[in-house]
C-alpha cells in the first residue's frame, strides 16, 4: 500500500521538489480558512472535534506509559483537561524498544514507500486542519487565523518541504549500479547495491509557541529517512502533537507497518523526560526548539546523537533613513505586534543614530521615531476586538514578568496596555512596549527578551549600528535582521554584515511582507551560521544527517 501512496501523491511531491530548486512561490495547502475554500461545514466540524476531546482521555497508546497526565491551560483562560498517557524514566526502556521494533521493515520499504506514507499523513492532517487550528490556538495563544495559517497550512508546507528535501537527498545515489573497470583482457565487473539506512530513534522536543510549525519539519524529515520518531511535546502544548501522532499511527497501521514508529511521550513538567530520552544510546537524532540553556545542554550532553537546535537570539533592525516613514512605522508596528512578539523571528533591537534619521517627511528625531511607532501601534491595536486577532494571548507568566520589568531596563517610550478579549474573559492580552536605550546598554539588549518588548537603541551613527549588529549576532545569534535605508551604500554594507553574521536580511519592508514571516519552499528559516540555530528549515544539510548509505558489492 505504501507504494500506492507514493503514486497517489507523486505529482505533489514532484511539484514540491521543483519548488525547492526554483525558490519560487509554491504552497500545497490553502492558508485561507474561508468556507469558499474548505466548505461551510469544515470550520464548525473542526471546532466540535476540538471541544469533544476537552476533559477526556485522548485515545492514544504509548508503550511504557504509566497513568495519565493533563497539563494544558489555554492562554485564553481555561484548562483543557485532556489526559494523555504519561511516560516517566521508568517506562523509557519499553518505549524505545517498541519504537525500534518496526524499523527494519520500514527501512526495507525504501525511500519511495516511506515518502508515500509521509505525504499521506500530511494529507490526512490537512483534513483535520480546523481541529488542529483550535488545538494550536488554545495551547499557544495564537489568534485563530494565525493558528490556522502558521499551525496548519504553513506548518504542512514546511513539513512537505522537509519530505521533498529528504526525497532529493535519498535519491542522489541509485539503488544499484554496475561497475566496470577496463583491464588487460576482460574488464573488472561488479554489481553494487546502495541502501539508505536510518540512524536510529529520532526525538522531537516540542515547544509551547509553535507546536506544529517547529516540530513537523524534523519529525517528517526523520520519518521519511526511515527513523522511528518519539515526540516529546511541551507540557503546555500537547494536543496538536497528539493529533499528529494519532494520524501518523493510523496511516502506518493501514500501510501494514508498525504504528509504534511514531509515538507520543507526554510528561509532567517535573519528569524532565526530554533530558532522559536525549542521552539514551538508541536516540540518534534530536530536534529541539526552545531556550539557550537546554539547547546548549543538549549539544553538550547528547553526544551519541546529531542534535538540531533552534534557540534564542537578538533579532535586529538597523534604521538609517527611509523613503516612506509611515510605511516603515506600520510595518515595524505589525512585526512587533504579531502574536505579541512571541516569535523567534520578532524584531527586538532597533538601532538608529542618536541624531535622528532622514525621511520623506523630513528629519525625524529619536523621539519622533518612537512617536511614529506609537501612532502606528495605536492605529493597529486601538480597537480591542481587532487587536486580539493580531496579538493573540500571552503564552506564559514568564512573558508577563519580563513585560512588567521593562521600567527597570530603560526609558519607556511606548507603554504596553492590557486588552480585553471580547470572546474570552480570562484571556491575558498585552500590547507591545518600546524601551529607549543607548549603545552602552549592551547588558540589556544583548539578551533575548522574549515577548512584546523591543528596544530603540541610540548609536553614534549608522556605522556603529551596523557594527553593533554584526558583533551581537556573531556572539548571541539572531533568526532575522532588517535594514531601512534610502542609501544603496548603507544597504550594501548591511548586506555584507549579514553575510558575516550568518543571518537572513530583509531590506526596506514597508508593504504586506514582514520580517517575522518566512515562506516554505522559498525562505530559509534560520541559517545554522550563528548561535541562534545550528540548522535551517529546510535545506539538504537538515535532512542528510538523518540517514546513511550502506553498500554491498559482488563480482559479475
Amino acid at each position: 500500500m505504501s507504494h500506492e501512496l507514493f503514486e497517489r501523491h507523486r505529482d505533489l511531491l514532484e511539484r514540491a521538489v521543483a519548488a525547492t530548486r526554483s525558490r519560487e512561490y509554491f504552497s500545497a495547502y490553502d492558508e485561507s480558512p474561508s468556507p469558499r475554500v474548505y466548505g461551510e461545514e469544515a470550520a464548525p466540524a473542526g471546532k466540535a472535534a476540538f471541544e469533544a476531546v476537552l476533559g477526556s482521555s485522548f485515545p492514544l497508546e504509548t508503550h511504557g506509559a504509566s497513568g495519565t497526565v493533563a497539563t494544558e491551560k489555554s492562554p485564553f483562560g481555561f484548562s483543557l483537561e485532556v489526559a494523555y498517557p504519561r511516560v516517566t524514566e521508568e517506562g523509557v526502556e519499553e518505549l524505545l524498544t517498541a519504537a525500534r521494533a518496526g524499523m527494519k521493515t520500514f527501512r526495507d520499504l525504501g525511500p519511495e514507500g516511506r515518502v508515500g506514507v509521509c505525504v499521506e499523513i500530511l494529507d490526512r492532517l490537512h483534513g483535520r486542519i480546523f481541529e488542529l487550528a483550535n488545538a494550536v490556538q488554545h495551547t499557544s495563544g495564537q489568534a485563530f487565523v494565525m493558528a490556522f495559517q502558521a499551525g496548519g497550512a504553513h506548518a504542512l508546507d514546511r513539513a512537505l518541504e522537509s519530505v521533498a528535501y529528504a526525497w532529493t537527498a535519498m535519491t542522489q545515489v541509485p539503488p544499484t549500479a554496475v561497475w566496470e573497470k577496463p583491464a588487460k583482457g576482460e574488464p573488472l565487473r561488479m554489481e553494487k547495491t546502495f541502501t539508505v539506512v536510518p540512524r536510529g530513534v529520532a526525538l522531537v522536543i516540542g515547544c509551547n509557541t509553535f507546536p506544529t510549525w517547529n516540530s513537523w519539519p524534523g519529525l517528517f524529515a526523520s520519518l521519511a529517512c526511515g527513523n522511528a520518531v518519539v515526540v516529546k511535546p511541551h507540557p503546555g502544548a500537547v494536543l496538536p502533537l497528539a493529533i499528529t501522532v494519532q494520524v501518523a499511527r493510523e496511516v502506518l497501521a493501514e500501510a501494514g507497518l508498525d504504528p509504534n514508529l511514531v509515538t507520543l511521550a507526554a510528561e509532567d513538567p517535573a519528569d524532565r523526560l526530554a533530558a532522559v530520552l536525549a542521552v539514551r544510546p538508541e536516540v540518534r537524532l534530536v530536534d529541539f526548539t526552545g531556550s539557550n540553556a537546554f539547547g546548549d545542554w543538549l549539544e553538550e550532553n547528547a553526544r551519541q546523537a546529531t542534535v538540531f537546535t533552534e534557540k534564542a537570539g537578538v533579532n535586529t533592525v538597523v534604521v538609517d533613513s527611509t523613503d516612506t516613514f509611515r510605511g516603515m512605522c506600520m510595518n515595524l508596528a505589525f512585526s512587533l505586534s504579531l502574536y505579541t512578539g512571541q516569535m523567534c523571528t520578532a524584531p527586538q533591537n532597533l538601532y538608529l543614530p542618536a541624531g535622528g534619521i532622514e525621511t520623506d517627511e523630513g528629519h525625524k528625531s529619536v523621539e519622533d521615531v518612537a512617536a511614529g511607532l506609537d501612532a502606528a501601534l495605536q492605529k493597529l491595536l486601538g480597537d480591542d476586538g481587532r487587536a486580539v486577532e493580531l496579538l493573540g494571548g500571552v503564552v506564559n507568566e514568564g512573558v508577563l514578568s519580563r513585560l512588567d520589568d521593562v521600567g527597570t531596563r530603560g526609558r519607556v517610550l511606548v507603554e504596553s496596555r492590557a486588552v480585553r478579549h471580547p470572546a474570552f474573559e480570562g484571556a491575558v492580552v498585552r500590547t507591545p512596549t518600546v524601551v529607549g536605550l543607548s549603545a552602552s546598554d549592551g547588558s540589556v539588549y544583548e539578551e533575548e527578551c522574549f515577548g512584546p518588548v523591543s528596544y530603540l537603541i541610540e548609536t553614534s551613527g549608522t556605522d556603529e549600528s551596523i557594527d553593533l549588529f554584526r558583533r551581537t549576532v556573531l556572539e548571541h545569534g539572531a533568526m532575522t535582521a532588517s535594514v531601512y535605508s534610502s542609501s544603496q551604500e548603507v544597504v550594501a554594507s548591511m548586506r555584507e554584515a549579514a553575510l558575516d553574521a550568518g543571518v537572513a536580511l530583509s531590506e526596506n519592508l514597508t508593504g504586506q511582507v514582514f520580517v517575522n514571516q518566512s515562506t516554505a519552499f522559498s525562505d530559509f528559516h534560520g541559517t545554522g551560521a550563528n548561535p541562534a540555530a545550528n540548522a535551517s528549515y529546510t535545506d539538504l544539510a537538515y535532512v542528510a544527517p538523518r540517514f546513511r548509505i550502506v553498500q554491498s558489492r559482488r563480482h559479475l
